[in-house]
Protein backbone atom coordinates (compact mmCIF):
# COMPACT_ATOMS: atom_id res chain seq x y z
CA UNK A 1 0.00 0.00 0.00
CA UNK A 2 1.19 3.12 -0.71
CA UNK A 3 1.90 5.74 2.10
CA UNK A 4 -0.46 8.31 3.08
CA UNK A 5 0.39 11.34 5.30
CA UNK A 6 -3.06 12.47 6.78
CA UNK A 7 -3.58 16.12 7.08
CA UNK A 8 -3.74 15.35 11.20
CA UNK A 9 -1.40 18.36 12.76
CA UNK A 10 -2.60 19.80 16.08
CA UNK A 11 -6.16 21.64 15.19
CA UNK A 12 -6.57 20.58 11.45
CA UNK A 13 -9.84 19.71 11.12
CA UNK A 14 -11.07 16.31 10.00
CA UNK A 15 -12.17 15.07 6.92
CA UNK A 16 -16.08 15.29 6.67
CA UNK A 17 -17.23 11.98 5.28
CA UNK A 18 -19.55 12.71 2.32
CA UNK A 19 -22.63 10.75 1.57
CA UNK A 20 -22.74 7.36 -0.08
CA UNK A 21 -24.25 8.52 -3.27
CA UNK A 22 -21.21 10.62 -3.57
CA UNK A 23 -19.53 7.30 -3.92
CA UNK A 24 -21.53 5.79 -6.61
CA UNK A 25 -21.89 8.24 -9.36
CA UNK A 26 -20.24 7.73 -12.47
CA UNK A 27 -16.71 7.57 -13.15
CA UNK A 28 -13.94 6.58 -15.53
CA UNK A 29 -13.52 2.97 -14.17
CA UNK A 30 -15.45 0.30 -14.28
CA UNK A 31 -15.37 -2.68 -11.76
CA UNK A 32 -17.10 -5.72 -12.52
CA UNK A 33 -17.58 -6.96 -9.10
CA UNK A 34 -16.57 -6.07 -5.90
CA UNK A 35 -13.49 -7.53 -4.02
CA UNK A 36 -13.34 -9.43 -0.84
CA UNK A 37 -14.46 -7.14 2.19
CA UNK A 38 -11.53 -7.74 5.65
CA UNK A 39 -11.96 -5.55 9.02
CA UNK A 40 -8.77 -3.77 10.59
CA UNK A 41 -9.28 -2.43 14.09
CA UNK A 42 -6.19 -0.58 15.64
CA UNK A 43 -5.38 -0.31 19.33
CA UNK A 44 -2.98 1.97 19.81
CA UNK A 45 -0.81 1.54 22.61
CA UNK A 46 2.37 -0.48 24.22
CA UNK A 47 4.36 -0.67 26.94
CA UNK A 48 7.03 0.97 25.45
CA UNK A 49 7.46 2.15 21.67
CA UNK A 50 10.06 0.31 20.26
CA UNK A 51 13.26 2.20 18.59
CA UNK A 52 12.69 0.40 15.50
CA UNK A 53 8.88 1.34 14.84
CA UNK A 54 7.25 3.42 12.86
CA UNK A 55 3.77 2.05 13.37
CA UNK A 56 0.93 4.36 14.81
CA UNK A 57 1.92 3.33 18.50
CA UNK A 58 1.88 5.27 21.36
CA UNK A 59 3.09 4.10 25.32
CA UNK A 60 0.46 3.55 27.42
CA UNK A 61 -0.81 5.89 29.83
CA UNK A 62 -1.16 5.51 33.34
CA UNK A 63 -4.63 4.12 33.22
CA UNK A 64 -5.96 2.59 29.83
CA UNK A 65 -9.47 4.07 28.48
CA UNK A 66 -10.21 0.94 26.95
CA UNK A 67 -13.75 1.40 27.34
CA UNK A 68 -13.81 4.71 25.62
CA UNK A 69 -12.04 4.04 22.94
CA UNK A 70 -13.83 1.43 22.28
CA UNK A 71 -17.18 3.17 22.37
CA UNK A 72 -14.90 5.59 19.79
CA UNK A 73 -14.67 2.82 17.08
CA UNK A 74 -17.70 1.65 17.48
CA UNK A 75 -19.00 5.16 16.84
CA UNK A 76 -16.62 5.11 13.91
CA UNK A 77 -18.08 1.92 12.52
CA UNK A 78 -21.39 3.11 12.91
CA UNK A 79 -20.16 6.20 10.45
CA UNK A 80 -18.77 3.95 8.05
CA UNK A 81 -21.64 1.38 7.43
CA UNK A 82 -23.21 3.08 4.58
CA UNK A 83 -20.09 2.47 2.55
CA UNK A 84 -20.22 -1.35 2.78
CA UNK A 85 -24.06 -1.93 3.74
CA UNK A 86 -25.17 -5.25 2.77
CA UNK A 87 -21.27 -7.01 2.45
CA UNK A 88 -19.95 -9.83 4.41
CA UNK A 89 -16.88 -9.51 6.27
CA UNK A 90 -14.34 -12.70 5.38
CA UNK A 91 -11.55 -11.50 8.00
CA UNK A 92 -10.85 -9.02 10.91
CA UNK A 93 -7.63 -8.31 12.06
CA UNK A 94 -7.26 -6.85 15.47
CA UNK A 95 -3.73 -4.55 15.53
CA UNK A 96 -1.72 -1.78 17.26
CA UNK A 97 0.60 -1.25 18.99
CA UNK A 98 -0.13 -3.75 21.21
CA UNK A 99 -3.49 -4.88 21.30
CA UNK A 100 -3.12 -7.82 23.88
CA UNK A 101 -3.14 -5.14 26.42
CA UNK A 102 -6.26 -5.09 26.38
CA UNK A 103 -8.67 -7.19 28.64
CA UNK A 104 -10.23 -10.65 26.94
CA UNK A 105 -13.26 -9.03 28.36
CA UNK A 106 -12.77 -5.81 26.47
CA UNK A 107 -11.68 -7.80 23.16
CA UNK A 108 -15.54 -10.07 23.69
CA UNK A 109 -16.89 -6.22 23.88
CA UNK A 110 -15.66 -5.54 20.90
CA UNK A 111 -16.36 -8.89 18.72
CA UNK A 112 -19.96 -8.44 19.74
CA UNK A 113 -20.30 -5.31 19.39
CA UNK A 114 -19.11 -6.06 15.74
CA UNK A 115 -21.58 -9.23 15.17
CA UNK A 116 -24.00 -6.93 16.04
CA UNK A 117 -23.23 -4.73 12.86
CA UNK A 118 -21.39 -6.47 10.28
CA UNK A 119 -22.41 -9.58 8.44
CA UNK A 120 -19.19 -11.88 9.22
CA UNK A 121 -18.62 -15.36 7.22
CA UNK A 122 -19.35 -18.24 9.00
CA UNK A 123 -15.78 -18.99 8.34
CA UNK A 124 -14.49 -15.36 9.49
CA UNK A 125 -11.18 -15.63 10.10
CA UNK A 126 -10.19 -13.44 13.74
CA UNK A 127 -6.57 -12.60 14.40
CA UNK A 128 -4.79 -10.63 17.33
CA UNK A 129 -1.64 -9.40 18.00
CA UNK A 130 0.09 -10.68 21.14
CA UNK A 131 3.36 -9.33 23.03
CA UNK A 132 4.86 -12.06 25.21
CA UNK A 133 5.50 -9.40 27.77
CA UNK A 134 1.43 -8.69 28.35
CA UNK A 135 1.38 -12.67 28.99
CA UNK A 136 -0.36 -13.92 31.57
CA UNK A 137 -1.55 -17.87 32.09
CA UNK A 138 -5.23 -18.61 30.56
CA UNK A 139 -4.83 -15.08 28.72
CA UNK A 140 -4.86 -16.41 25.78
CA UNK A 141 -7.46 -19.16 26.13
CA UNK A 142 -10.07 -16.30 27.38
CA UNK A 143 -8.98 -14.45 23.72
CA UNK A 144 -10.02 -17.91 21.86
CA UNK A 145 -13.39 -17.38 24.24
CA UNK A 146 -14.20 -14.19 23.37
CA UNK A 147 -13.78 -15.05 19.19
CA UNK A 148 -9.91 -14.89 18.46
CA UNK A 149 -9.14 -17.91 16.13
CA UNK A 150 -5.73 -16.45 15.56
CA UNK A 151 -2.92 -15.53 17.49
CA UNK A 152 0.15 -13.49 15.62
CA UNK A 153 2.68 -13.11 18.44
CA UNK A 154 5.55 -10.40 18.41
CA UNK A 155 8.42 -12.88 19.74
CA UNK A 156 10.94 -10.82 17.01
CA UNK A 157 13.77 -13.43 18.93
CA UNK A 158 14.28 -15.93 21.74
CA UNK A 159 17.62 -14.09 22.16
CA UNK A 160 17.71 -12.08 25.31
CA UNK A 161 20.87 -9.98 24.06
CA UNK A 162 18.56 -9.03 20.53
CA UNK A 163 15.52 -8.90 22.34
CA UNK A 164 17.38 -5.93 24.71
CA UNK A 165 18.86 -4.37 21.23
CA UNK A 166 15.52 -3.84 19.78
CA UNK A 167 13.90 -2.36 22.96
CA UNK A 168 11.59 -5.16 23.24
CA UNK A 169 9.85 -5.08 26.82
CA UNK A 170 9.93 -9.17 26.96
CA UNK A 171 12.70 -11.37 27.41
CA UNK A 172 13.25 -15.25 26.06
CA UNK A 173 11.31 -16.96 29.17
CA UNK A 174 8.41 -14.96 28.21
CA UNK A 175 8.73 -15.66 24.72
CA UNK A 176 8.89 -19.11 25.51
CA UNK A 177 5.85 -19.34 27.75
CA UNK A 178 3.56 -17.37 25.00
CA UNK A 179 4.67 -19.45 22.73
CA UNK A 180 4.34 -22.76 23.94
CA UNK A 181 0.24 -21.07 25.64
CA UNK A 182 -0.41 -19.80 21.79
CA UNK A 183 0.30 -23.69 20.51
CA UNK A 184 -1.87 -25.24 22.92
CA UNK A 185 -4.98 -22.31 23.19
CA UNK A 186 -5.34 -21.74 18.91
CA UNK A 187 -5.44 -24.07 15.97
CA UNK A 188 -3.62 -21.83 14.01
CA UNK A 189 -0.88 -19.16 15.13
CA UNK A 190 1.62 -17.24 13.52
CA UNK A 191 5.13 -16.24 14.86
CA UNK A 192 6.40 -12.70 14.14
CA UNK A 193 10.56 -13.10 13.67
CA UNK A 194 13.32 -10.57 13.00
CA UNK A 195 16.72 -10.94 11.10
CA UNK A 196 19.85 -8.85 10.39
CA UNK A 197 19.57 -7.93 14.16
CA UNK A 198 22.21 -5.50 15.37
CA UNK A 199 25.18 -7.76 16.35
CA UNK A 200 23.33 -10.98 15.10
CA UNK A 201 25.45 -14.16 13.60
CA UNK A 202 23.76 -16.67 11.44
CA UNK A 203 24.68 -18.79 14.05
CA UNK A 204 22.60 -17.11 16.33
CA UNK A 205 19.83 -16.97 13.87
CA UNK A 206 20.02 -20.65 13.77
CA UNK A 207 19.28 -20.91 17.37
CA UNK A 208 16.00 -18.80 16.97
CA UNK A 209 14.95 -20.54 14.42
CA UNK A 210 15.32 -24.12 15.88
CA UNK A 211 13.50 -22.19 18.94
CA UNK A 212 11.02 -21.06 16.97
CA UNK A 213 10.08 -24.49 14.93
CA UNK A 214 10.24 -26.53 17.78
CA UNK A 215 6.90 -25.11 18.63
CA UNK A 216 5.72 -26.25 14.92
CA UNK A 217 4.41 -23.30 14.27
CA UNK A 218 1.62 -23.39 11.34
CA UNK A 219 2.80 -20.30 10.08
CA UNK A 220 5.78 -17.92 10.47
CA UNK A 221 6.70 -14.20 9.54
CA UNK A 222 9.99 -13.51 9.26
CA UNK A 223 11.26 -9.71 8.50
CA UNK A 224 14.57 -7.93 7.99
CA UNK A 225 15.24 -5.39 10.39
CA UNK A 226 14.77 -1.67 8.10
CA UNK A 227 15.68 1.46 9.56
CA UNK A 228 12.66 3.46 9.19
CA UNK A 229 12.03 7.01 9.05
CA UNK A 230 11.41 9.33 12.16
CA UNK A 231 12.25 6.41 14.73
CA UNK A 232 15.13 6.41 17.45
CA UNK A 233 16.98 4.04 14.97
CA UNK A 234 16.68 6.68 12.17
CA UNK A 235 18.48 8.92 14.90
CA UNK A 236 20.71 6.56 16.46
CA UNK A 237 21.43 3.86 14.08
CA UNK A 238 22.60 0.35 15.39
CA UNK A 239 25.09 -1.57 13.79
CA UNK A 240 23.77 -4.38 12.12
CA UNK A 241 24.65 -7.21 9.60
CA UNK A 242 25.92 -6.18 5.84
CA UNK A 243 23.82 -6.46 2.79
CA UNK A 244 25.61 -9.68 1.76
CA UNK A 245 25.04 -11.07 5.38
CA UNK A 246 21.21 -10.67 5.59
CA UNK A 247 20.94 -12.14 1.88
CA UNK A 248 22.65 -15.09 3.50
CA UNK A 249 20.18 -14.95 6.16
CA UNK A 250 17.17 -14.73 4.38
CA UNK A 251 18.74 -17.79 2.14
CA UNK A 252 18.81 -20.14 5.26
CA UNK A 253 15.37 -18.93 6.77
CA UNK A 254 13.71 -20.36 3.43
CA UNK A 255 15.89 -23.26 3.58
CA UNK A 256 15.35 -24.07 7.18
CA UNK A 257 11.87 -23.08 6.99
CA UNK A 258 10.85 -24.80 3.92
CA UNK A 259 12.23 -28.02 5.72
CA UNK A 260 9.78 -27.89 8.61
CA UNK A 261 6.89 -28.25 5.92
CA UNK A 262 6.07 -24.35 5.56
CA UNK A 263 6.25 -23.36 2.62
CA UNK A 264 6.96 -19.53 1.35
CA UNK A 265 4.07 -18.25 -0.23
CA UNK A 266 5.01 -14.21 -0.19
CA UNK A 267 7.37 -12.21 0.33
CA UNK A 268 7.77 -12.53 4.32
CA UNK A 269 5.46 -15.45 5.04
CA UNK A 270 5.56 -18.91 5.62
CA UNK A 271 2.69 -21.51 6.21
CA UNK A 272 1.69 -24.99 6.57
CA UNK A 273 -0.80 -25.85 3.88
CA UNK A 274 -4.30 -24.45 5.07
CA UNK A 275 -2.86 -21.57 7.70
CA UNK A 276 -2.18 -19.25 5.02
CA UNK A 277 -2.80 -15.65 7.04
CA UNK A 278 -6.55 -14.93 4.93
CA UNK A 279 -6.65 -10.75 6.05
CA UNK A 280 -3.20 -10.31 4.46
CA UNK A 281 -4.12 -12.49 1.65
CA UNK A 282 -6.56 -10.33 1.03
CA UNK A 283 -4.40 -7.10 1.14
CA UNK A 284 -1.72 -8.37 -1.10
CA UNK A 285 -4.53 -9.69 -3.33
CA UNK A 286 -5.70 -6.02 -3.80
CA UNK A 287 -8.71 -6.76 -1.70
CA UNK A 288 -11.27 -3.96 0.55
CA UNK A 289 -10.60 -3.23 3.71
CA UNK A 290 -12.57 -1.14 6.60
CA UNK A 291 -9.67 0.46 8.79
CA UNK A 292 -11.12 2.02 12.22
CA UNK A 293 -9.07 3.03 15.17
CA UNK A 294 -6.72 5.93 15.21
CA UNK A 295 -4.37 6.02 12.13
CA UNK A 296 -6.37 3.17 10.55
CA UNK A 297 -6.23 2.97 6.60
CA UNK A 298 -9.22 2.17 4.74
CA UNK A 299 -9.14 0.63 0.66
CA UNK A 300 -13.03 0.75 -0.63
CA UNK A 301 -13.93 -0.50 -3.59
CA UNK A 302 -17.37 0.80 -5.59
CA UNK A 303 -18.08 0.30 -9.23
CA UNK A 304 -16.70 3.41 -10.73
CA UNK A 305 -14.03 4.17 -8.05
CA UNK A 306 -11.38 2.84 -5.31
CA UNK A 307 -11.46 4.92 -2.08
CA UNK A 308 -8.39 5.25 0.42
CA UNK A 309 -9.22 7.07 3.78
CA UNK A 310 -7.33 7.58 6.91
CA UNK A 311 -8.45 8.16 10.64
CA UNK A 312 -7.36 10.42 12.96
CA UNK A 313 -3.77 9.36 14.37
CA UNK A 314 -3.67 10.94 17.72
CA UNK A 315 -5.58 8.35 20.08
CA UNK A 316 -7.09 11.17 22.38
CA UNK A 317 -7.99 13.49 19.31
CA UNK A 318 -9.18 9.95 17.82
CA UNK A 319 -12.05 9.60 20.19
CA UNK A 320 -13.22 12.86 20.69
CA UNK A 321 -14.11 12.77 17.07
CA UNK A 322 -15.17 9.27 16.16
CA UNK A 323 -17.39 9.62 19.32
CA UNK A 324 -19.03 12.77 17.08
CA UNK A 325 -19.01 10.81 13.98
CA UNK A 326 -16.09 12.70 12.11
CA UNK A 327 -13.13 9.86 12.52
CA UNK A 328 -11.09 11.02 8.90
CA UNK A 329 -7.99 12.67 8.49
CA UNK A 330 -7.39 12.25 4.89
CA UNK A 331 -10.16 10.78 1.96
CA UNK A 332 -8.76 10.38 -1.50
CA UNK A 333 -9.92 8.44 -4.61
CA UNK A 334 -6.78 6.73 -6.22
CA UNK A 335 -6.28 7.93 -9.44
CA UNK A 336 -6.90 5.91 -12.45
CA UNK A 337 -3.09 6.53 -13.51
CA UNK A 338 -1.65 4.87 -9.90
CA UNK A 339 -3.78 2.03 -9.57
CA UNK A 340 -1.38 -0.55 -11.66
CA UNK A 341 1.38 0.44 -9.67
CA UNK A 342 -1.08 0.15 -6.11
CA UNK A 343 -2.22 -3.12 -7.61
CA UNK A 344 1.53 -4.59 -8.28
CA UNK A 345 2.64 -3.29 -5.13
CA UNK A 346 0.52 -6.35 -3.19
CA UNK A 347 0.01 -8.54 -5.51
CA UNK A 348 3.81 -9.52 -6.69
CA UNK A 349 4.48 -9.98 -3.06
CA UNK A 350 3.00 -13.63 -3.79
CA UNK A 351 4.72 -16.59 -4.87
CA UNK A 352 1.84 -17.62 -7.18
CA UNK A 353 1.31 -13.86 -8.36
CA UNK A 354 -2.07 -13.02 -10.04
CA UNK A 355 -4.27 -13.86 -11.88
CA UNK A 356 -5.05 -11.58 -15.06
CA UNK A 357 -8.59 -11.75 -14.71
CA UNK A 358 -8.32 -10.37 -10.88
CA UNK A 359 -6.15 -7.46 -12.10
CA UNK A 360 -9.64 -5.94 -14.32
CA UNK A 361 -11.81 -7.24 -11.73
CA UNK A 362 -10.04 -5.00 -8.79
CA UNK A 363 -8.69 -2.20 -10.71
CA UNK A 364 -11.45 -1.66 -13.54
CA UNK A 365 -8.40 -1.15 -15.71
CA UNK A 366 -8.18 -3.18 -19.00
CA UNK A 367 -5.10 -5.68 -19.55
CA UNK A 368 -3.68 -3.14 -21.88
CA UNK A 369 -2.73 -0.73 -19.04
CA UNK A 370 -0.11 -3.25 -17.87
CA UNK A 371 1.15 -4.87 -21.49
CA UNK A 372 3.99 -2.90 -21.87
CA UNK A 373 4.75 -3.11 -18.53
CA UNK A 374 4.64 -6.85 -18.07
CA UNK A 375 7.00 -7.21 -21.13
CA UNK A 376 9.38 -5.04 -20.03
CA UNK A 377 9.42 -7.43 -16.62
CA UNK A 378 9.50 -10.33 -18.35
CA UNK A 379 12.35 -9.19 -20.96
CA UNK A 380 14.13 -8.86 -17.76
CA UNK A 381 13.64 -11.97 -16.57
CA UNK A 382 11.43 -10.60 -13.29
CA UNK A 383 8.47 -12.23 -14.37
CA UNK A 384 6.72 -15.38 -16.29
CA UNK A 385 3.49 -15.65 -17.24
CA UNK A 386 0.68 -17.59 -19.53
CA UNK A 387 -2.65 -16.26 -20.86
CA UNK A 388 -3.96 -16.66 -17.24
CA UNK A 389 -1.59 -15.31 -14.54
CA UNK A 390 1.61 -13.81 -13.79
CA UNK A 391 4.26 -14.93 -11.23
CA UNK A 392 7.40 -12.88 -9.98
CA UNK A 393 10.46 -15.33 -11.01
CA UNK A 394 13.01 -15.95 -8.59
CA UNK A 395 15.41 -13.01 -9.68
CA UNK A 396 11.62 -10.78 -9.52
CA UNK A 397 11.70 -11.80 -6.24
CA UNK A 398 14.82 -11.28 -5.22
CA UNK A 399 14.69 -7.45 -7.02
CA UNK A 400 11.05 -7.07 -6.37
CA UNK A 401 11.42 -2.95 -5.32
CA UNK A 402 12.84 -3.20 -9.22
CA UNK A 403 9.70 -5.18 -10.24
CA UNK A 404 7.11 -3.59 -8.75
CA UNK A 405 9.15 0.07 -9.94
CA UNK A 406 7.86 -1.10 -13.44
CA UNK A 407 4.53 -0.20 -12.97
CA UNK A 408 5.02 3.22 -11.62
CA UNK A 409 2.92 6.18 -13.41
CA UNK A 410 2.25 3.35 -16.87
CA UNK A 411 -0.56 5.51 -19.25
CA UNK A 412 -3.93 4.19 -18.72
Amino acid sequence: MIPITPSDAPGAEPVIQRDVTHYMRPGTLHLSALPPLSLYVHLPWCLKKCPYCDFNSHEQPNELPEQRYLDAVVADLESALPLIWGRGVHSIFIGGGTPSLFAPQSIDRLLADIRARLRLEADCEVTLEANPGTFEKDRFRAYRDAGVTRLSIGVQSFNDDHLKALGRVHDRAQALAAVEEAAKAFDTFNLDIMYALPGQSLAQLDQDLDTALQFAPPHISIYHLTIEPNTYFAKYPPTVPEEDEAYSMLDRVTERVGEAGLERYEVSAYARANHRCRHNLNYWQFGDYLGIGAGAHSKLSFAHRVLRQVRLRDPRRYMEQALIGRPLAQEDEVARADLPFEFMLNALRLRNGFGLRDFTERTGLPLTAIEAALQEAERKGLIERDFARVRPTQRGFDFLSDLQALFLSNPT
